[in-house]
This record gives structure tokens, C-alpha cells and sequence, in this order.
């Protein structure tokens, strides 16, 4: 089923003439699920060179979404997993023609770009399992799993103390007016319940991360 996004980029494609740097990021884009890379090397290219100005756009995310349908977090993705191949592969090889259809599956590049990223993968880790991804015996799910718990990404960041603060006094004062509002809650414990909203909100109103 063609999806209105591909209707849309057609279009475009159909107005801009073809063998143009433009049109061949264009087409790209419409088949880039399958060829990943290709998209990725060319959106590198747009992205470098600013050649999203002269086609009338004022941010490369803003022509990657307008006349592409790609998110600014896709768009990211694609460049920065490209990026990471054309650091770690000899540039004779990324220069190839055919090295966009011969790259490994980008769900498991994606992986390992993050891991980079975060520092959690150097160059000689890289190369010695670039077989796995280049010559893989397994399929990309597996992959990916396989790297995603080789590589874990570090647990969230608690929110600051304040923030955390506000939520519970914002939670206790609902509590207390769902409460309040109870027939068979008795009065006392209404007003527990209401005192307990008003000592964390005095206490959240002087809080701070400092």
C-alpha cells in the first residue's frame, strides 16, 4: 500500500529534474528502508555541505521533515549510523558504489553508534566484531539483542528533588480532595489527609536543586 508520504515525495521528486543532487536524495528517501545507508550517506552530504539553504529550507530537520517525511530523531539516526560506518570501514570501501546495499542492517548499526556515543565501544572493539555484522550468521533481531545487552544503555537520570517534590504534593492534595469528597472516609482522616497535602506543599515551595 503506497502511503501518503510516498504520494508526497513523488511529487516533489516529479518537480524536481531528474539527476539532480536533489531529485537522487528524493528517490533515496523513498526506498530507504530498504537501503538505509544510501539515504544515510546522502542526508551526511545535505547536512555537511548546507544544501538544504538553497532549496528554500532554514534547518537541514526542517527540509528532512518537509520534503522528505523524516523525522528530525530519524534523520539523526541515519547520519549518525552512517557516520559510524564511514569511521570504522576504509574510505576505498564507503566510496563504493555498491557499499549502501552491503551494509549491515541499521537497527543493529544504530545500536552500536549509541554504544560509541556513550563510550562503551572503541575502534578495536569494532573490529573484532565486524564479522558478526558484516558476515552474519544470525539474523539482525538477534543481532541487535545480542548488542543491546552486550551494550546497555545507563539507567535515567532521577529527576531533581524539587521536581519530585512538587509531583507528591500535587498527588497528596488530590488524594485529599478525592477524600474529602468520600461519604465513608471518615472526617478525621480527611483531615490527615488534608494536613499532609499542606506540609508538602509548604514544603515544595521551598525547595530547590541549588
Amino acid at each position: 500500500m503506497v502511503t501518503a508520504a510516498e504520494i508526497d515525495i513523488e511529487k516533489k521528486a516529479a518537480s524536481v529534474p531528474p539527476g539532480t543532487f536533489r531529485h537522487t536524495v528524493l528517490v533515496a528517501a523513498k526506498r530507504f528502508k530498504s537501503t538505509w545507508a544510501e539515504l544515510g550517506k546522502l542526508l551526511v552530504q545535505v547536512r555537511d555541505e548546507n544544501l538544504w539553504e538553497p532549496w528554500g529550507y532554514n534547518s537541514f530537520e526542517a527540509y528532512a521533515l518537509k520534503e522528505l517525511h523524516i523525522k528530525k530523531q530519524t534523520a539523526l539516526k541515519l547520519t549518525r549510523s552512517f557516520s559510524f560506518l564511514a569511521k570504522h570501514e576504509a574510505p576505498e570501501e564507503v566510496s563504493q558504489p555498491d557499499f549502501p546495499q552491503k551494509a549491515p542492517p541499521f537497527e543493529v548499526i544504530e545500536v552500536l553508534a549509541d554504544a560509541e556515543e556513550r563510550g562503551q565501544l572503541s575502534p578495536q572493539e569494532y573490529r573484532s566484531l565486524r564479522d558478526s555484522i558484516w558476515n552474519a550468521e544470525k539474523p539482525p533481531n538477534e543481532l541487535k539483542k545480542e548488542f543491546v545487552e552486550r551494550f546497555p544503555k545507563p539507567p535515567p537520570e532521577p529527576p531533581p528533588e524539587s521536581l519530585q517534590v512538587r509531583k507528591l504534593a500535587q498527588l497528596a492534595r488530590k488524594l485529599a480532595a478525592e477524600v474529602s469528597g468520600c461519604r465513608r472516609v471518615p472526617h478525621a482522616i480527611a483531615e490527615r489527609a488534608g494536613a499532609l497535602a499542606e506540609d508538602l506543599e509548604e514544603l515544595a515551595s521551598g525547595v530547590n536543586d541549588a
